[in-house]
Parts: structure tokens; sequence; C-alpha cells
């Protein structure tokens, strides 16, 4: 009889490691999942050493596994687990008794699932932070080359969409020689932008996680300053997530950004959502999508588009049902206005969330609840388990299985 245990950072049970680890597990060594702890806090007796989000699994060769497996949960990642049981149970640790395939892993995919809007990522300059301007630095400019004014746009990522702050960005794709030439210190800058992309200068910003030299993508740039390495400048009114998120929160921040506001890489945005995409994308049921299926970092949510939205199985619903999401998602956009000085950091602190605000979500999330499953769930965990399985009557599980989704069934409308 072989059993082990690990302790192992949460990140093998969420996003893309998933379907990276897990099958190996299962059909090379024949392993199944004996007991599990979700994730919680990993202390530390040495000073200044922070606490690790891990979770801990215990494996057993197939023909020896128990027939009800004890998954242990946190409410509060510092706090004492509560026990339940299971039949099965799913990498990501939760039932997954009621599966046809008890290995079924979610796959990456570049569109999404079902019949829903593309979603993109914004904006990438890898300038070294030289075309990007705060806002004392974009005063200067302009006071002293009145002319940049109108390349400069509002640059928005992830930090700033919900803290609130001001960044900028100069835009110069569509900008002659003549034009530039009559710009000397925007020329300044791109002179700097190509000295940094061929490794002669270090970046004036360097974002969290980036290389200290500039890899093969800058350098093909160089001779371009004025390029982007993703260029995403959008025309109309759009829908923004933003890629990090808290985990305190209960519901991630996502809303409508537009011209001339050019989103980051740090944004992942639709172009033509209406209310019902955003009233799905706010709703518990999404987010227990999220918050289960996802990667993170440490505990907060790392929102990503192949695995989170292009996975998501949207709900059938008629054009009545549809009608009341967007009457819903509306309602939730004017509790928001109604407080104008607040960021949706301070709209969604989990303490300060305004009442009505919180009513309105509420309503929202029973009328979602309500198009996957009458009376709706008691937990995000019946959410997701729910989610599951109609993720695997979506997607082919044979495809799943073998890493190489490369067609899927589109078999459900979404909203």
């Amino acid at each position: 009889m072989t059993q082990i245990a690990f302790v192992a950072t949460n990140s093998i049970t969420q996003g893309e490691q998933v379907a990276q680890l897990w099958p190996i597990l299962f059909s090379r060594y024949g392993l199944e999942i004996s007991f599990a702890h979700r994730t919680f806090a990993w202390g530390s007796d040495a000073k200044g050493k922070a606490h690790v989000h891990v979770v801990i699994v215990g494996l057993t060769k197939r023909a020896f596994e128990p027939l009800e497996k004890r998954l242990f949960s946190y409410d509060d990642i510092n706090g004492d687990p509560h026990e339940s049981r299971h039949k099965v149970l799913s990498p990501y640790l939760f039932d997954a008794g009621n599966l046809r395939d008890r290995h079924l892993v979610v796959q990456e995919m570049s569109n999404p699932l079902c019949d829903a809007p593309k979603m993109i990522i914004g904006s990438k300059p890898i300038d070294g932070g030289y075309l990007i301007l705060s806002d004392i630095e974009k005063s200067t400019l302009i006071e002293n080359e009145p002319s940049a004014g109108p390349y400069i746009h509002p640059f928005i990522g992830g930090v700033e969409y919900i803290q609130g702050g001001g960044r900028w960005i100069l835009a110069l794709q569509n900008t002659s020689p003549e034009q530039l030439r009559a710009m000397p210190r925007v020329m300044d800058i791109l002179r700097q932008v190509k000295a940094y992309r061929l490794g002669q200068i270090p970046p004036k910003r360097k974002p969290e996680g980036a290389p200290n030299i500039p890899g093969i993508s800058a350098r093909s740039l160089a001779e371009k300053p004025t390029v982007f390495h993703v260029t995403v400048i959008p025309d109309a009114p759009f829908l923004a997530v933003p890629e990090n998120s808290s985990s305190d929160r209960d519901y991630i921040p996502i809303g409508w950004l537009g011209p001339p506001t050019i989103p980051s890489n740090k944004l992942r945005f639709i172009k033509n959502a209406d209310l019902s995409h955003f009233g799905m994308l706010s709703s518990k049921t999404h987010i227990a999508w999220a918050r289960y299926i996802g990667g993170r970092i440490k505990s907060d949510f790392q929102y990503s588009i192949g695995i989170i939205y292009n996975a998501f199985p949207w709900p059938d619903a008629n054009e009545a049902q549809k009608a009341k999401i967007r009457e819903l998602a509306q309602a939730v956009l004017d509790a928001r206005a109604k407080f104008p000085d607040s960021t949706l950091a301070d709209l969604y602190d989990p303490d300060a969330m305004p009442p009505e605000l919180r009513k309105a979500h509420h309503k929202l999330d029973d009328a979602v609840d309500a198009l996957y499953k009458r009376g709706g769930f008691a937990s995000d965990r019946e959410r997701v388990e729910h989610l599951f399985m109609l993720y695997e009557k979506l997607a082919d599980p044979l495809l799943a299985r073998s890493g190489k989704a490369k067609r899927i069934k589109r078999t459900s409308k979404a909203l």
C-alpha cells in the first residue's frame, strides 16, 4: 500500500499548472487524491519571514484509495478548517463525484468555450518606462512642449483602475517624422527608449518581475521606438477587468473605460461588451470560477483569459432573462455612481462597501445563480462544482485530458 502526503504552494491546484501536473500523476503513476487541505497560511517563527499560502495533498495508489476522501477547507486562511467527506476529489480540491471524468482539468483556451465576446490584454510598450509619465512629468512635458499634448493618453493598468492615480503614456504610432522632429523633448524620450531596448541604459521604471536585461522582443523593436510590443488603442468604451485583485474583496471590481484611455497589459478587456456581460462577470458565480479554477499570487486573484474567461461555461438565457441581468447590472453601476469620489478599492473594501452597493450585487448574484440552478447555491464550492459539470459537457473530455484543446464544442450561447 503506497501513501504519501506533501505540503506545496497552492499553485499546484490552480491555473495552468493543474493541467501540466495532475494528468501525469493520475495517468502515468496511477495515483488518486486521498485527502487534502485547501489553501491556508503556513507560518514561520523566523523574524521577517512572510506567511506562505500552501495546500496539503495526500496521494495513494488507485488500488488502495479510500471510499471517502477527507477535505479540509479554510474560511479564514489563518484559522481552523472544517471537514467534509467526498467520493472523489478534483485536483482543484473540490468534489468531483458527479463528473464522467474524475480527472478532468481545465485547459487554457485561445477562444471562448461559449458564444461570448473575445477578451484581450491591453498595450505592452516594453519601453523601460520612458514613454510612461507621472502627473508631474506629463505637466512638465506639456508646459515645455505643448505640441506633445495630443499624443499623451491616460495609461491605466489594474492598480490605477482599482486604486486610482494618474499615469500617462506617449502614443506616437501615427506621428509623422516631421511632427516628431518638431518636438525635441519627445525625440529625447524616443532616443532613451531605443537605448533601453538595446541594453545601453537601465530602465527608468522596472515593473515588478521584469528582467534586468531587455529580451529579444525589446531588442527587435529598438529601431522602432514609437512602436509598442503590443499595441491596443481602443476607439470606443470597453469593459475592463484587472489582472490582479485582492481575494479579500467579495467581488472583482470591473467596469467601463473609454477613449482616450489606453489600457495596459495589466488590464484584460472586452471591446463590444454590454451590460449582460458586465453582470455575468461581476457575479459570484463567475468569481467562484475564478477563485477555484484560476491562478493566484499568494491568495489574490490572477485573472487569466485562457483559463478563467475563455473556459467559463456561460448559461443559456432567453431574452427576458438577459434583460433582467442588464437591469440588475445597471443597478450595480447606479449604486457605485452615488459615491463619485470613491475609488473601486474604496467601494469594494469588504468593511467599507456601501450597503446599497452590496444589496445591488446580491440581487444580481441571485439572478445569475438562477440561470444555472433553480433555487441557487449555498456556497461558492457548490457553484464551481456545478460549473465544472457544465464545463465537462461543453468541452471535449478527450482533448482536455490530452492537453491539446484544438477544437472545442460550442454548444452554449452566452448572454
